[in-house]
Protein backbone atom coordinates (compact mmCIF):
# COMPACT_ATOMS: atom_id res chain seq x y z
CA UNK A 1 0.00 0.00 0.00
CA UNK A 2 0.92 3.61 -0.48
CA UNK A 3 2.37 5.69 1.87
CA UNK A 4 0.16 8.55 3.24
CA UNK A 5 1.83 11.51 1.30
CA UNK A 6 0.76 13.67 4.11
CA UNK A 7 3.40 11.80 6.26
CA UNK A 8 6.30 13.30 4.04
CA UNK A 9 5.32 16.59 4.02
CA UNK A 10 7.09 19.14 6.34
CA UNK A 11 5.18 20.38 9.48
CA UNK A 12 6.01 23.89 9.01
CA UNK A 13 3.71 26.27 6.68
CA UNK A 14 4.40 29.88 5.29
CA UNK A 15 3.12 32.44 3.83
CA UNK A 16 4.00 33.50 0.16
CA UNK A 17 6.32 36.04 0.99
CA UNK A 18 8.00 33.94 3.31
CA UNK A 19 8.94 31.08 0.83
CA UNK A 20 9.49 33.51 -1.80
CA UNK A 21 12.67 34.96 1.04
CA UNK A 22 13.44 31.19 1.59
CA UNK A 23 13.88 30.98 -2.19
CA UNK A 24 16.09 34.51 -2.82
CA UNK A 25 17.87 33.71 0.45
CA UNK A 26 19.24 29.82 -0.76
CA UNK A 27 20.55 31.85 -3.92
CA UNK A 28 22.53 34.50 -2.60
CA UNK A 29 23.66 32.07 -0.53
CA UNK A 30 25.12 30.18 -3.26
CA UNK A 31 23.01 26.94 -2.16
CA UNK A 32 22.01 27.32 -6.10
CA UNK A 33 21.08 29.43 -8.63
CA UNK A 34 17.45 30.53 -9.56
CA UNK A 35 17.55 28.76 -12.72
CA UNK A 36 19.08 25.10 -10.74
CA UNK A 37 16.65 25.39 -8.59
CA UNK A 38 13.69 25.70 -11.13
CA UNK A 39 15.29 22.60 -12.97
CA UNK A 40 14.93 20.95 -9.58
CA UNK A 41 12.20 21.51 -9.29
CA UNK A 42 10.72 20.61 -12.64
CA UNK A 43 12.37 17.41 -12.27
CA UNK A 44 10.83 16.73 -8.92
CA UNK A 45 7.10 17.19 -10.95
CA UNK A 46 8.08 14.97 -13.81
CA UNK A 47 9.65 12.11 -11.13
CA UNK A 48 6.21 12.83 -9.10
CA UNK A 49 3.89 12.43 -12.35
CA UNK A 50 5.62 9.51 -14.16
CA UNK A 51 5.49 7.58 -10.91
CA UNK A 52 1.79 8.27 -10.61
CA UNK A 53 0.50 7.87 -13.99
CA UNK A 54 2.87 5.50 -15.71
CA UNK A 55 0.30 5.03 -18.47
CA UNK A 56 0.16 8.85 -19.73
CA UNK A 57 2.83 9.01 -22.10
CA UNK A 58 1.41 11.99 -24.02
CA UNK A 59 1.36 15.02 -21.56
CA UNK A 60 0.04 19.06 -22.41
CA UNK A 61 1.93 21.43 -20.18
CA UNK A 62 0.10 24.90 -20.07
CA UNK A 63 2.45 28.00 -19.25
CA UNK A 64 1.90 31.17 -18.62
CA UNK A 65 4.38 34.15 -17.50
CA UNK A 66 6.75 34.10 -14.39
CA UNK A 67 8.91 31.48 -12.85
CA UNK A 68 5.76 29.08 -12.91
CA UNK A 69 5.56 29.37 -16.51
CA UNK A 70 9.37 28.46 -16.44
CA UNK A 71 8.82 25.52 -14.38
CA UNK A 72 6.72 24.48 -16.97
CA UNK A 73 9.32 24.69 -19.86
CA UNK A 74 11.63 22.90 -17.58
CA UNK A 75 8.57 19.95 -17.31
CA UNK A 76 8.29 19.81 -20.75
CA UNK A 77 11.93 19.31 -21.52
CA UNK A 78 12.47 16.93 -19.19
CA UNK A 79 9.59 14.89 -19.64
CA UNK A 80 10.40 14.74 -23.33
CA UNK A 81 14.01 13.42 -22.46
CA UNK A 82 12.43 10.71 -20.79
CA UNK A 83 10.37 9.88 -24.69
CA UNK A 84 7.24 11.12 -23.47
CA UNK A 85 5.26 12.78 -26.14
CA UNK A 86 4.33 16.13 -24.47
CA UNK A 87 3.44 19.55 -26.42
CA UNK A 88 3.45 23.34 -24.21
CA UNK A 89 0.55 25.59 -24.75
CA UNK A 90 1.03 29.19 -23.64
CA UNK A 91 -0.45 31.95 -22.82
CA UNK A 92 2.56 34.84 -22.59
CA UNK A 93 4.42 35.00 -25.77
CA UNK A 94 7.75 33.52 -25.04
CA UNK A 95 9.68 36.54 -26.24
CA UNK A 96 8.02 38.32 -23.40
CA UNK A 97 9.42 36.68 -20.78
CA UNK A 98 12.83 37.48 -18.93
CA UNK A 99 15.34 36.17 -16.74
CA UNK A 100 15.40 32.18 -15.72
CA UNK A 101 11.83 31.60 -17.20
CA UNK A 102 13.35 32.98 -20.75
CA UNK A 103 16.18 30.79 -19.98
CA UNK A 104 13.92 27.91 -19.34
CA UNK A 105 11.50 28.65 -22.86
CA UNK A 106 15.33 29.08 -24.60
CA UNK A 107 16.12 25.67 -23.44
CA UNK A 108 12.98 24.01 -24.03
CA UNK A 109 13.34 25.81 -27.63
CA UNK A 110 16.77 24.43 -28.29
CA UNK A 111 15.76 21.08 -27.75
CA UNK A 112 13.04 21.49 -30.47
CA UNK A 113 10.53 21.54 -28.33
CA UNK A 114 6.63 21.15 -29.86
CA UNK A 115 5.22 24.88 -28.64
CA UNK A 116 2.15 26.52 -29.28
CA UNK A 117 -0.27 29.58 -28.54
CA UNK A 118 -3.40 29.14 -27.12
CA UNK A 119 -6.07 28.98 -29.38
CA UNK A 120 -9.06 28.10 -27.07
CA UNK A 121 -8.78 24.93 -27.08
CA UNK A 122 -6.05 21.72 -25.45
CA UNK A 123 -5.35 18.79 -26.64
CA UNK A 124 -7.78 16.23 -26.67
CA UNK A 125 -5.87 13.61 -26.39
CA UNK A 126 -3.30 14.30 -23.88
CA UNK A 127 -3.03 12.23 -21.45
CA UNK A 128 -1.57 14.13 -18.76
CA UNK A 129 -2.29 18.26 -17.99
CA UNK A 130 0.34 19.96 -16.28
CA UNK A 131 -0.52 23.63 -14.83
CA UNK A 132 2.23 26.06 -15.00
CA UNK A 133 -0.23 29.00 -16.14
CA UNK A 134 -0.29 30.89 -12.80
CA UNK A 135 1.60 30.60 -9.43
CA UNK A 136 1.43 31.28 -6.24
CA UNK A 137 1.99 34.89 -6.62
CA UNK A 138 -1.64 35.36 -8.03
CA UNK A 139 -3.52 38.60 -6.38
CA UNK A 140 -6.16 39.53 -8.03
CA UNK A 141 -8.82 37.27 -10.32
CA UNK A 142 -8.33 34.95 -13.02
CA UNK A 143 -9.94 36.71 -16.15
CA UNK A 144 -10.20 36.07 -19.47
CA UNK A 145 -8.32 34.18 -21.43
CA UNK A 146 -6.48 32.77 -18.72
CA UNK A 147 -9.98 31.74 -16.92
CA UNK A 148 -11.09 30.33 -20.19
CA UNK A 149 -7.64 27.98 -20.24
CA UNK A 150 -8.47 27.40 -16.50
CA UNK A 151 -11.56 25.96 -17.49
CA UNK A 152 -10.86 23.96 -20.40
CA UNK A 153 -8.24 22.12 -17.84
CA UNK A 154 -11.13 21.30 -15.51
CA UNK A 155 -13.40 20.09 -18.47
CA UNK A 156 -10.84 17.91 -19.87
CA UNK A 157 -10.51 14.39 -19.82
CA UNK A 158 -6.69 14.02 -18.46
CA UNK A 159 -5.58 14.29 -14.75
CA UNK A 160 -3.67 17.50 -13.70
CA UNK A 161 -0.97 17.80 -12.03
CA UNK A 162 0.03 21.55 -10.50
CA UNK A 163 2.76 23.08 -10.29
CA UNK A 164 3.02 24.77 -6.61
CA UNK A 165 -0.44 25.52 -6.26
CA UNK A 166 -2.77 25.52 -8.81
CA UNK A 167 -3.85 28.35 -10.83
CA UNK A 168 -6.36 30.48 -9.39
CA UNK A 169 -6.02 29.61 -5.84
CA UNK A 170 -4.56 32.62 -3.65
CA UNK A 171 -1.54 30.92 -2.03
CA UNK A 172 -2.63 32.82 1.67
CA UNK A 173 -5.76 32.18 1.77
CA UNK A 174 -6.76 29.30 -0.36
CA UNK A 175 -9.49 31.65 -1.58
CA UNK A 176 -10.44 31.00 -5.88
CA UNK A 177 -9.48 33.87 -7.67
CA UNK A 178 -12.17 34.00 -10.02
CA UNK A 179 -11.77 30.42 -11.27
CA UNK A 180 -9.00 27.72 -10.21
CA UNK A 181 -7.88 24.37 -11.43
CA UNK A 182 -9.30 21.33 -9.89
CA UNK A 183 -5.91 19.01 -9.61
CA UNK A 184 -5.22 15.65 -8.81
CA UNK A 185 -2.19 16.31 -7.16
CA UNK A 186 -0.16 19.80 -6.82
CA UNK A 187 3.89 19.42 -6.61
CA UNK A 188 4.83 22.57 -4.40
CA UNK A 189 8.53 23.52 -4.09
CA UNK A 190 10.55 25.03 -1.51
CA UNK A 191 8.00 25.53 1.44
CA UNK A 192 4.39 24.59 2.34
CA UNK A 193 2.13 27.75 1.56
CA UNK A 194 -1.11 28.21 3.87
CA UNK A 195 -2.99 28.97 0.54
CA UNK A 196 -2.58 24.77 0.60
CA UNK A 197 -4.23 23.73 3.42
CA UNK A 198 -7.27 26.45 4.42
CA UNK A 199 -9.77 28.22 2.76
CA UNK A 200 -11.19 26.64 -0.28
CA UNK A 201 -7.45 25.44 -0.88
CA UNK A 202 -7.64 21.66 -0.07
CA UNK A 203 -10.75 21.34 -2.18
CA UNK A 204 -8.13 22.18 -5.58
CA UNK A 205 -5.04 21.12 -4.68
CA UNK A 206 -5.63 17.15 -4.60
CA UNK A 207 -2.88 15.18 -3.12
CA UNK A 208 0.18 17.55 -2.27
CA UNK A 209 3.57 16.48 -2.32
CA UNK A 210 6.75 18.48 -1.80
CA UNK A 211 9.97 19.16 -3.03
CA UNK A 212 12.26 21.33 -0.82
CA UNK A 213 15.24 21.27 -3.44
CA UNK A 214 17.58 20.63 -1.26
CA UNK A 215 17.54 24.10 0.53
CA UNK A 216 18.98 23.74 4.32
CA UNK A 217 16.30 23.59 6.94
CA UNK A 218 18.41 26.17 8.84
CA UNK A 219 17.18 28.93 6.04
CA UNK A 220 13.34 28.14 6.68
CA UNK A 221 13.81 28.63 9.98
CA UNK A 222 14.69 31.73 9.27
CA UNK A 223 11.00 33.11 8.16
CA UNK A 224 8.14 33.45 10.03
CA UNK A 225 5.74 30.02 10.50
CA UNK A 226 2.26 30.75 9.75
CA UNK A 227 1.06 27.45 10.68
CA UNK A 228 2.66 23.98 11.77
CA UNK A 229 0.77 20.86 10.52
CA UNK A 230 -0.12 17.81 13.31
CA UNK A 231 1.55 15.04 11.85
CA UNK A 232 2.36 11.43 13.32
CA UNK A 233 5.73 12.25 14.84
CA UNK A 234 3.90 14.51 17.52
CA UNK A 235 1.86 11.48 18.24
CA UNK A 236 4.46 9.02 18.96
CA UNK A 237 6.15 11.59 20.64
CA UNK A 238 2.73 12.58 22.58
CA UNK A 239 2.06 8.67 23.01
CA UNK A 240 5.04 6.35 24.14
CA UNK A 241 4.28 2.54 25.14
CA UNK A 242 2.92 2.44 28.76
CA UNK A 243 5.34 1.03 31.64
CA UNK A 244 4.39 -2.47 32.19
CA UNK A 245 3.50 -2.07 35.83
CA UNK A 246 0.77 0.35 34.95
CA UNK A 247 -2.71 0.31 36.21
CA UNK A 248 -5.53 2.04 35.37
CA UNK A 249 -5.37 4.32 38.06
CA UNK A 250 -2.58 6.11 36.13
CA UNK A 251 -4.69 7.30 33.32
CA UNK A 252 -6.86 9.37 34.67
CA UNK A 253 -11.07 9.76 35.15
CA UNK A 254 -13.01 11.52 32.55
CA UNK A 255 -16.47 12.87 33.45
CA UNK A 256 -18.54 13.86 30.56
CA UNK A 257 -21.92 15.63 31.63
CA UNK A 258 -24.54 15.57 29.16
CA UNK A 259 -27.72 14.35 27.34
CA UNK A 260 -30.51 16.38 28.41
CA UNK A 261 -33.97 14.36 28.01
CA UNK A 262 -34.45 12.55 24.72
CA UNK A 263 -30.11 13.37 23.67
CA UNK A 264 -28.54 10.26 24.96
CA UNK A 265 -26.53 9.34 21.74
CA UNK A 266 -23.97 11.97 21.93
CA UNK A 267 -22.71 11.73 25.32
CA UNK A 268 -22.78 8.36 24.98
CA UNK A 269 -20.67 8.51 21.65
CA UNK A 270 -17.92 10.61 23.51
CA UNK A 271 -18.25 8.49 26.46
CA UNK A 272 -17.07 5.46 24.38
CA UNK A 273 -14.72 7.72 22.35
CA UNK A 274 -12.96 8.82 25.64
CA UNK A 275 -12.51 4.46 26.49
CA UNK A 276 -11.21 3.88 23.51
CA UNK A 277 -8.83 6.84 22.77
CA UNK A 278 -7.44 4.78 26.75
CA UNK A 279 -8.77 7.35 29.55
CA UNK A 280 -8.44 4.89 32.85
CA UNK A 281 -11.93 5.29 33.92
CA UNK A 282 -14.77 7.57 32.08
CA UNK A 283 -18.43 8.32 34.07
CA UNK A 284 -21.09 9.78 32.38
CA UNK A 285 -23.25 12.31 34.00
CA UNK A 286 -27.02 12.67 32.72
CA UNK A 287 -30.35 13.22 32.80
CA UNK A 288 -32.06 10.21 34.41
CA UNK A 289 -34.41 9.23 31.78
CA UNK A 290 -31.78 7.36 30.12
CA UNK A 291 -28.87 6.45 32.21
CA UNK A 292 -29.66 3.29 33.12
CA UNK A 293 -30.20 2.46 29.35
CA UNK A 294 -26.21 3.61 28.77
CA UNK A 295 -24.87 0.91 31.45
CA UNK A 296 -26.51 -1.99 30.01
CA UNK A 297 -25.84 -0.84 26.16
CA UNK A 298 -21.91 -0.16 27.30
CA UNK A 299 -20.95 -2.05 30.46
CA UNK A 300 -17.52 -0.27 30.92
CA UNK A 301 -18.91 3.49 31.09
CA UNK A 302 -20.03 4.30 34.62
CA UNK A 303 -23.80 6.01 34.40
CA UNK A 304 -24.74 8.06 37.11
CA UNK A 305 -28.60 9.91 36.82
CA UNK A 306 -28.05 13.86 37.58
CA UNK A 307 -30.92 15.31 38.88
CA UNK A 308 -29.37 18.62 39.89
CA UNK A 309 -25.65 20.17 40.31
CA UNK A 310 -25.30 18.88 43.46
CA UNK A 311 -25.23 15.74 42.61
CA UNK A 312 -21.97 15.80 40.30
CA UNK A 313 -19.95 17.05 43.66
CA UNK A 314 -18.60 13.09 44.36
CA UNK A 315 -17.82 12.74 40.64
CA UNK A 316 -16.17 15.83 40.56
CA UNK A 317 -13.82 15.04 43.50
CA UNK A 318 -12.52 12.01 41.77
CA UNK A 319 -12.41 13.74 38.11
CA UNK A 320 -9.35 14.39 35.71
CA UNK A 321 -11.00 16.24 33.12
CA UNK A 322 -14.59 16.94 32.91
CA UNK A 323 -16.54 17.18 29.40
CA UNK A 324 -19.34 19.63 28.81
CA UNK A 325 -21.77 19.89 26.26
CA UNK A 326 -23.22 16.83 24.22
CA UNK A 327 -26.52 16.13 23.95
CA UNK A 328 -26.76 18.89 26.80
CA UNK A 329 -29.80 20.76 25.32
CA UNK A 330 -30.86 24.34 26.50
CA UNK A 331 -33.22 23.29 29.23
CA UNK A 332 -33.44 24.70 32.82
CA UNK A 333 -31.82 21.22 33.72
CA UNK A 334 -28.71 22.04 30.92
CA UNK A 335 -28.18 26.03 32.26
CA UNK A 336 -28.37 24.84 36.04
CA UNK A 337 -25.35 22.37 34.84
CA UNK A 338 -23.31 24.94 33.11
CA UNK A 339 -23.61 27.35 35.00
CA UNK A 340 -22.39 25.18 38.38
CA UNK A 341 -19.33 23.79 36.02
CA UNK A 342 -17.77 26.21 34.44
CA UNK A 343 -17.42 27.87 38.41
CA UNK A 344 -15.36 24.77 39.25
CA UNK A 345 -11.44 25.24 39.30
CA UNK A 346 -11.75 21.63 37.13
CA UNK A 347 -9.97 21.55 33.47
CA UNK A 348 -13.07 21.60 31.27
CA UNK A 349 -13.78 20.43 27.45
CA UNK A 350 -16.55 22.53 26.01
CA UNK A 351 -17.94 21.23 23.29
CA UNK A 352 -21.80 21.73 21.62
CA UNK A 353 -24.52 23.13 23.43
CA UNK A 354 -22.15 24.29 26.28
CA UNK A 355 -20.81 26.32 23.77
CA UNK A 356 -23.95 27.83 22.72
CA UNK A 357 -24.48 28.37 26.57
CA UNK A 358 -21.29 30.21 26.67
CA UNK A 359 -21.81 32.19 23.81
CA UNK A 360 -24.72 33.81 25.76
CA UNK A 361 -22.19 34.38 29.20
CA UNK A 362 -19.20 35.62 27.70
CA UNK A 363 -16.85 33.86 30.21
CA UNK A 364 -12.88 34.02 30.24
CA UNK A 365 -10.93 30.91 31.07
CA UNK A 366 -7.75 29.75 30.44
CA UNK A 367 -7.80 26.22 31.47
CA UNK A 368 -10.36 24.43 29.11
CA UNK A 369 -10.30 23.26 25.71
CA UNK A 370 -13.16 24.92 23.36
CA UNK A 371 -13.95 22.61 20.21
CA UNK A 372 -16.02 24.99 18.22
CA UNK A 373 -17.71 24.12 14.31
CA UNK A 374 -18.08 26.83 12.02
CA UNK A 375 -21.76 27.40 12.89
CA UNK A 376 -21.12 27.82 17.15
CA UNK A 377 -17.70 29.79 16.44
CA UNK A 378 -20.19 32.44 14.63
CA UNK A 379 -22.25 32.21 17.79
CA UNK A 380 -19.70 32.62 20.02
CA UNK A 381 -18.12 35.83 18.30
CA UNK A 382 -21.69 37.38 17.09
CA UNK A 383 -21.03 37.27 13.54
CA UNK A 384 -22.38 34.48 10.35
CA UNK A 385 -21.05 31.49 9.44
CA UNK A 386 -19.53 32.55 6.41
CA UNK A 387 -17.85 35.51 8.32
CA UNK A 388 -15.84 32.50 9.86
CA UNK A 389 -15.00 30.62 7.33
CA UNK A 390 -13.95 33.62 5.33
CA UNK A 391 -10.87 33.91 7.74
CA UNK A 392 -10.91 30.87 9.80
CA UNK A 393 -6.88 31.91 11.12
CA UNK A 394 -7.97 35.12 12.49
CA UNK A 395 -12.03 33.30 14.20
CA UNK A 396 -9.58 30.77 15.77
CA UNK A 397 -7.41 33.95 17.04
CA UNK A 398 -10.09 35.59 17.78
CA UNK A 399 -12.03 33.09 20.20
CA UNK A 400 -8.97 32.29 21.84
CA UNK A 401 -8.73 35.81 22.91
CA UNK A 402 -11.87 36.68 23.79
CA UNK A 403 -12.55 33.25 25.83
CA UNK A 404 -9.06 32.22 26.92
CA UNK A 405 -8.30 28.47 26.87
CA UNK A 406 -7.12 26.39 23.83
CA UNK A 407 -9.61 26.50 20.66
CA UNK A 408 -9.98 23.87 18.27
CA UNK A 409 -12.18 25.16 15.28
CA UNK A 410 -13.61 22.02 13.40
CA UNK A 411 -13.83 21.78 9.92
CA UNK A 412 -11.82 20.86 6.59
CA UNK A 413 -8.73 21.96 7.86
CA UNK A 414 -9.38 21.79 11.81
CA UNK A 415 -7.11 24.59 13.33
CA UNK A 416 -5.99 24.46 17.11
CA UNK A 417 -4.66 27.00 19.11
CA UNK A 418 -1.08 27.25 19.85
CA UNK A 419 -0.39 29.51 22.69
CA UNK A 420 2.26 30.98 22.36
CA UNK A 421 3.40 29.26 19.29
CA UNK A 422 1.94 29.22 15.41
CA UNK A 423 -1.04 27.58 15.06
CA UNK A 424 -1.68 24.14 14.32
CA UNK A 425 -3.47 22.60 11.07
CA UNK A 426 -4.53 19.11 10.88
CA UNK A 427 -4.04 18.01 7.49
CA UNK A 428 -5.77 14.72 7.39
CA UNK A 429 -9.51 13.88 7.57
CA UNK A 430 -12.14 13.71 4.84
CA UNK A 431 -15.49 14.92 3.38
CA UNK A 432 -17.06 11.49 5.21
CA UNK A 433 -16.28 12.76 8.19
CA UNK A 434 -19.58 15.84 7.95
CA UNK A 435 -21.85 13.70 9.55
CA UNK A 436 -24.00 13.79 12.88
CA UNK A 437 -22.05 13.01 15.98
CA UNK A 438 -18.17 13.49 14.62
CA UNK A 439 -17.35 16.11 16.90
CA UNK A 440 -19.04 14.33 20.04
CA UNK A 441 -16.61 11.43 19.17
CA UNK A 442 -13.18 14.03 18.87
CA UNK A 443 -14.59 15.92 22.12
CA UNK A 444 -13.93 12.05 24.11
CA UNK A 445 -10.72 11.56 22.71
CA UNK A 446 -9.25 15.36 23.06
CA UNK A 447 -10.79 14.86 27.15
CA UNK A 448 -9.42 11.47 27.25
CA UNK A 449 -5.47 12.55 26.25
CA UNK A 450 -5.72 15.41 28.57
CA UNK A 451 -6.63 13.23 31.74
CA UNK A 452 -4.04 10.59 30.53
CA UNK A 453 -1.33 13.68 31.39
CA UNK A 454 -0.63 15.18 27.82
CA UNK A 455 -0.58 18.73 28.27
CA UNK A 456 -3.53 21.26 27.15
CA UNK A 457 -2.24 21.90 23.51
CA UNK A 458 -0.89 18.71 22.80
CA UNK A 459 -4.08 17.07 24.01
CA UNK A 460 -6.06 19.13 21.38
CA UNK A 461 -3.65 19.02 18.45
CA UNK A 462 -2.94 15.43 19.21
CA UNK A 463 -7.07 14.39 19.71
CA UNK A 464 -7.63 16.24 16.41
CA UNK A 465 -5.25 14.17 14.26
CA UNK A 466 -6.11 10.64 15.95
CA UNK A 467 -9.84 11.54 14.52
CA UNK A 468 -9.00 12.75 11.70
CA UNK A 469 -6.93 9.48 11.03
CA UNK A 470 -9.70 7.49 12.08
CA UNK A 471 -11.59 8.54 9.89
CA UNK A 472 -9.25 8.44 6.96
CA UNK A 473 -9.24 4.85 7.87
CA UNK A 474 -12.75 4.35 8.09
CA UNK A 475 -13.33 5.60 5.14
CA UNK A 476 -11.60 2.91 3.15
CA UNK A 477 -14.79 1.22 2.43
CA UNK A 478 -16.19 4.56 1.02
CA UNK A 479 -16.41 8.03 2.23
CA UNK A 480 -20.50 8.22 1.63
CA UNK A 481 -22.53 6.63 4.60
CA UNK A 482 -19.36 6.67 7.23
CA UNK A 483 -21.19 6.82 10.97
CA UNK A 484 -19.22 8.27 13.63
CA UNK A 485 -19.25 5.40 15.55
CA UNK A 486 -17.28 3.53 12.64
CA UNK A 487 -14.23 5.81 14.17
CA UNK A 488 -14.27 4.20 17.63
CA UNK A 489 -12.73 0.75 16.21
CA UNK A 490 -10.16 2.99 14.61
CA UNK A 491 -9.01 4.54 17.31
CA UNK A 492 -6.82 1.94 19.12
CA UNK A 493 -4.29 2.15 16.08
CA UNK A 494 -3.92 5.69 16.36
CA UNK A 495 -3.54 6.19 20.32
CA UNK A 496 -0.64 3.54 19.84
CA UNK A 497 1.80 4.86 17.31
Amino acid sequence: MRKDPLSELPQEIYSVVSVRNIDKTAIERGIASGYELMARAAEAAVDLAVDRFPAARRWEVICGAGNNGGDGYVVARLAADRGIRVSVCYLVSPETLSGDALTAYEDFSAANGQLASWQGALDQDAELLIDGLLGSGLERDVEGEFAAAVSAMNEHSAPILALDIPTGINGDTGAVMGVAVRAEFTMTFVGLKTGLFIGAGPGFVGEVCFAGLGIPEAIRREQTTELRRVNSAMLRRALPPRPRDAHKGDFGHVVLVGGGPGMPGAIRLAGDAALRAGAGRVSIATHPAHAASMTAKRPELMCHAIENPQDLEQLLAEASVVVLGPGLGKSDWAVNLFEYLIGCPLSLVLDADALNLLAVRQIRRDDWILTPHPGEAARLLALTTADIQADRRASLNQIGSQFGGCVVLKGAGTLISGGSDANFICSAGNPGMAAPGMGDVLTGIIAALWAQGLTQWESASVGVEIHAQAGDRASRAGERGMLASDLLEELRTGVNP
